[in-house]
């Protein structure tokens, strides 16, 4: 039998293996929201939840990367969990500044 095939066997029982599927297809999804949302609107748009989504994959995944002591991969995704954090900020930050403009 092949030793691809042993290893992904492997990799396929290992449980932390969920985590990184599961954060990997949270990730994807993301673009899938995205792109509804924009279709919906008709013009680009990323909506709060893309930031969300973006950051709960990117967690997973880095809690994936630890497990597996790759410092490449979690760094790559290190990154993008401060940019995620940042737009979440940035947006409710932007939000909480138009109710208070509304209430006056």
């Amino acid at each position: 039998m092949n030793t691809w095939w042993l290893e992904l066997q492997k990799v396929m029982l290992n449980p932390w293996a969920a985590v990184g599927f599961l954060g990997q297809a949270l990730f994807f999804s993301r673009w899938i929201v995205q792109w509804l949302a924009s279709e919906k609107r008709k013009a680009s748009y990323v909506p709060f939840s893309f930031w969300l989504i973006s950051l709960t994959g990117g967690i997973m995944v880095a809690i994936y990367a630890i497990q597996r002591q790759d410092a490449v991969f979690l760094l790559g995704q290190t990154v993008g969990i401060f940019s995620y954090v940042r737009n979440i900020i940035l947006l409710s930050n932007n939000e909480q500044n138009s109710d208070t403009e509304l209430a006056h």
